[in-house]
């Protein structure tokens, strides 16, 4: 819809600095779109107040178990004191990110943190559910105890492209793998079967 792409530039955003890892989102609205914020809406409607009221107090009595049994696992600590559904998870045993892999692996949907070094489960209705954050706490501890086996074991995949991104001092070159990562998903130049941007 740009006649340049220089337009196209001026939606996206991209933070290489944030807490919450390296952020590139083609547009301002990011993680915030309107079919999110439909959904919520959508939800509150569903389940009146008092059934949100509810289902929020839900979510914040299972971050708060899971704060208080994260804890009690050895080379793990909490960052911060979580009063809301966030637990954020770092170490200073081993590169946390061989756990943020090894938690995926079994299916746990996660999200890296940068500066400092971590990551954090977003407590949702799923985890409220009988059973599921005693089988977090779980897998948290056997993970954790596999990698203590050997803590200074480096990481691989993801957690090393993640880990190694951090430690680029030009953040500039790090924007620019963003940049270049959105400007591929708007492209529509196909050349020999292939997208280019």
């Amino acid at each position: 819809m740009y006649c340049h792409k220089r337009y196209l530039h001026c939606q996206f955003s991209v933070q290489t600095d944030w807490p919450g890892g390296i952020y590139a989102s083609p547009n301002l609205g990011g993680s915030r779109a309107g079919g999110l914020i439909a959904a919520c809406w959508a939800s509150l409607l569903f389940f009146g107040k008092e059934g949100y009221t509810s289902k929020t107090k839900q979510i914040i009595s299972t971050a708060r178990f899971l704060n208080e049994r994260l804890k009690e696992i050895p080379g793990i600590f909490i960052y911060g004191k979580p009063l809301m559904s966030v637990v954020a998870i770092g170490s200073k045993e081993f590169n946390i990110y061989r756990l943020t892999s090894a938690l995926t692996k079994k299916g746990w949907s996660l999200n890296m943190l940068q500066f400092p070094k971590g990551f954090h489960i977003c407590v949702t209705m799923l985890h409220t559910l009988n059973g599921v954050a005693e089988q977090f706490i779980d897998d948290v501890r056997q993970c954790t105890k596999e990698i203590m086996q050997d803590p200074k074991a480096v990481a691989t995949g993801t957690a090393a492209v993640y880990g190694m991104s951090q430690s680029i001092p030009d953040r500039s070159l790090v924007s620019e793998v963003g940049w270049i990562f959105l400007d591929t998903c708007y492209s529509t130049d196909v050349t020999n079967g292939k997208i280019s941007s």
